[in-house]
Parts: C-alpha cells; sequence; structure tokens
C-alpha cells in the first residue's frame, strides 16, 4: 500500500466514524427519526473492499448502509439531508436511513428488509454476465441475511451461472440481539457457501488491509473464470443493532476488547510505521472531516422538507 492510498483510507474511515457520531447526535435530539443503524467498528470492511473496486463495479447492501455509500462516492451534504428527511436528499427525502442510493456511483443502496437485496444484488450480477461487461457485483449483507430463503436461492443461481458477484457477509456477530452461535446452524459462514460449491475465505474485517487484499483477489478470480465470490468478513459493531438497542445480551468487557482492535487504529499504526504521516498530520486530515460533518449538518438543517404532492412522484419510471 503506497502513502496515498492509507492516508486516503484513514480520510474514509474517520469520515465514517464522524458522520455516524454526528447522526447518532442528531437522533437523540429528534432531528432523524425512523431507525438509524450506526456502522461505528466496521469502517475497515466498507473501506477496504469498496477500495478495491473500478468504477463500473457495482456495491448494493442492506439497512446498516451509511458507510457504504460515503465511500462509494455520495455527497455527505446529500446523504445526511436524506437522513433528515429532506428534499435534497439522495432520495429526495422519501427513503431515509435504511434506503440510501446513488445509481451514480453505482450504488444502489440501502434495503429494510433483511436479505431482501440479495436477489437484487444478484440480478444485476445477471444483468453484466448477459451485457458481457466485465463488471463485478459486491453484495453486502449481514450474518442474519445468511438463514433465509433468499440467501440460498441467490447462492444457487448465481453459481448455476457463474455469476460475476462477490457476496460480503459482514459477520459482526450478533444478529440483533442473537449472537450468531444461537441463531445458525452453521455458524462459520464460508461452509454455508461451499454448500453451493462457490470459494470462500474468511477475513479480518477490522484490518482495511487485509478486506482489500482479499476483495482484490475475488475480483481477480472472477476475471479469472471463477465466479461468483464469497467473502466472510469477521468485523464488530460498537453500538447497537440500531439506536433502541439496550445492548443487555453482550459484556462490556467483550466489547472493550474489541475496541482493543480498534479498525482506525489498526491502520493509523499502519501509517506511523511506514512513517507516511505524524500524529500532528493525521489531526489535520481530522479536522478537515470535522469541516466536511459540519457542512454536511448544515446543508441539511437548512434545505426544505419535500412538497406533499412528491407523495405522487417518482412512483413509476417516467420516460
Amino acid at each position: 500500500m503506497d502513502k496515498a492510498t492509507l492516508l486516503d483510507w484513514y480520510r474514509q474511515m474517520v469520515l465514517v466514524r464522524r458522520f455516524e457520531q454526528k447522526c447518532a447526535e442528531l437522533y437523540q435530539l429528534g432531528k432523524i427519526g425512523g431507525f438509524l443503524h450506526l456502522y461505528i467498528g466496521q469502517e475497515a470492511t466498507a473501506v477496504g473492499s469498496i477500495g478495491a473496486r473500478r468504477s463500473q463495479d457495482h456495491v448494493i447492501t442492506a439497512y446498516r448502509d451509511h458507510a457504504h455509500a460515503l465511500i462509494a462516492g455520495a455527497d455527505p451534504k446529500a446523504l445526511m439531508a436524506e437522513l433528515l428527511g429532506k428534499a435534497t436528499g439522495v432520495s429526495k427525502g422519501k427513503g431515509g436511513s435504511m434506503h440510501l442510493a446513488d445509481v451514480s456511483h453505482n450504488y444502489w443502496g440501502g434495503y429494510g428488509i433483511v436479505g431482501g437485496h440479495i436477489p437484487l444484488g444478484t440480478g444485476l450480477a445477471l444483468a453484466e454476465k448477459y451485457k458481457e461487461t466485465d463488471a463485478v457485483v459486491l453484495c453486502y449483507m449481514g450474518d442474519g441475511s445468511t438463514n433465509i430463503g433468499y440467501f440460498h436461492e441467490s447462492l444457487n443461481m448465481a453459481g448455476v451461472w457463474d455469476l460475476p458477484i462477490i457476496y460480503i457477509v459482514e459477520n459482526n456477530k450478533y444478529g440483533m440481539g442473537t449472537s450468531v452461535e444461537r441463531a445458525s446452524a452453521a455458524p462459520d459462514m464460508v461452509t454455508k457457501a461451499a454448500g453451493y460449491a462457490i470459494p470462500a475465505r474468511k477475513v479480518n474485517g477490522m484490518d482495511a488491509i487485509e478486506v482489500y487484499n482479499a476483495t482484490r483477489e475475488a475480483i481477480d478470480a472472477i476475471h479469472g473464470g471463477q465466479a461468483p465470490q464469497f467473502l466472510e468478513v469477521i468485523t464488530y459493531r460498537y453500538e447497537g443493532h440500531s439506536m433502541g438497542d439496550p445492548l443487555r445480551y453482550r459484556t462490556k468487557d467483550e466489547v472493550e476488547k474489541w475496541r482493543g482492535d480498534d479498525p482506525i487504529g489498526i491502520l493509523e499504526r499502519k501509517i506511523f510505521d511506514e512513517k507516511f504521516a505524524t500524529k500532528e498530520e493525521l489531526e489535520q486530515i481530522d479536522a478537515a472531516v470535522e469541516k466536511v460533518i459540519e457542512e454536511a449538518v448544515a446543508f441539511a438543517e437548512s434545505s426544505p422538507f419535500p412538497e406533499p404532492e412528491a407523495l405522487f412522484k417518482d412512483i413509476y419510471v417516467e420516460e
């Protein structure tokens, strides 16, 4: 990894962390409604994997989607506006936290139904194969999604038709408040991919570099004729499943243990080891990110809410 790449990844990870922290503040102030699922602790997964994609490659994910939207290239101002339900948001204020999308960056969302997007990601891959392009789909999901029918139907179809898709399971150890071991008869997600003869590997999701390398290798494998691919990325969310989660199902010691492997801290140590930047230079990046967040909040708060007639627009595709 070169200096420019690692410093940019550091900026992206800090951007995600501060964006999520600000979202939590705004939610508690009543400025964000509905559900809010934070990505704090999982930043290396989105940054590393999306960092490996090319502009033509697609990204689709579930409802913990703020980070993926930011890293895919969506405007932080438009994302924050969407979270506040404003007309200037990426979904015109109609989607909110769980339905962020920006097709100009091949980022297809943000879906609120557990696993409901997995067939859509598979369909994107089918379309690319039909068009004979070299584009690949990065389809993210939580560990809980692997227990539903859509998951198995999609993997089977992708395996039968050799579709150019990487199924990326962000295994953060819990599906809402239930541990993976209590919810899944096969707690190792890679074994589920084996049932469909899909090459799979387990990755340390707290290390952006390791995630990048695994994703890059999976993309190369697809281009080499080994499609689809599957990654089980082991990560951890520091906050609750959503803002209403009382967190009674795990201990403080467990959370603190994972905080010791903080993804931003791991990348920071790598930067220092390589002498790519000083502490003061990283603090300058932090300050620049803070300004981006402040501007995003100011834009969102000053933006108008959608007009009532907006309810009747964007229902059908318009020529």
